[in-house]
């Protein structure tokens, strides 16, 4: 789908996605120190809100303007004195990455649920690991390809759909080391089976 039609998606007086981060991105963001984040494709920012109340100085990216106004908004009424910076900023993740406000890169640069054909897969991971600072995180959450047969929602076109191999396979070349590359299961309520997801933690390599 291009920006228009997110756009209209995004529209709706609902939230397209939970205002509660990702349980994948909880579980391994929550140790981490704070830094600087940098969420791709962020929709209405629930992953990025989450890590600027824990501290971070966070940039949530979007191509659908209206997702990135609201995101603003929600930011507006959730943030305190106490979290840290937070922007939402119109990106495409298959361009350049937005450059942070400090420093060489991000801390933790987050896929969560980018799910793109396989050659434009490889251009926003490539544009993600540039992005991300020398020892910097970072954290692929997506659709497992095997959960088309054995999950549970998600989408039906496979050809979006990314197991942990293929992950890996896709990042091959790039400056990064891969800490962890794991298949999920992710409860959903009313399905009678899990979703499977794809969890890939990757280490930023200096070049």
């Amino acid at each position: 789908m291009d920006a228009t039609t997110w756009d209209a998606r995004y529209a709706g007086a609902e939230l397209v996605w939970s205002s509660t981060p990702n349980r994948f991105v909880e579980e391994i963001c929550a140790p981490l120190p704070p830094g600087r984040v940098l969420d791709v494709a962020a929709g209405e920012g629930r992953n990025a809100l989450w890590l600027a109340e824990r501290g971070w100085d966070a940039t949530a990216a979007d191509f659908s303007p209206v997702a990135v106004e609201r995101a603003r908004g929600i930011a507006a009424e959730r943030l305190g004195p106490d979290a840290g910076p937070f922007r939402a900023v119109v990106a495409d993740a298959l361009g350049a990455a937005p450059a942070p406000t400090g420093g060489d890169g991000y801390d933790l640069v987050l896929f969560a649920y980018l799910q793109l054909p396989d050659d434009q897969w490889r251009r926003a991971l490539t544009a993600g690991v540039a992005a991300a600072a020398p020892g910097g995180t970072v954290l692929v959450v997506c659709h497992a390809a095997r959960n088309l047969t054995e999950g549970a929602g998600g989408p039906q076109d496979a050809a979006v759909l990314h197991d942990p191999d293929d992950v890996v396979a896709a990042v091959a070349g790039l400056p990064v080391e891969v800490e962890s590359s794991r298949l999920r299961e992710r409860e959903v309520e009313g399905a009678a089976r899990p979703a499977l997801d794809t969890v890939v933690v990757l280490r930023r390599l200096a070049e």
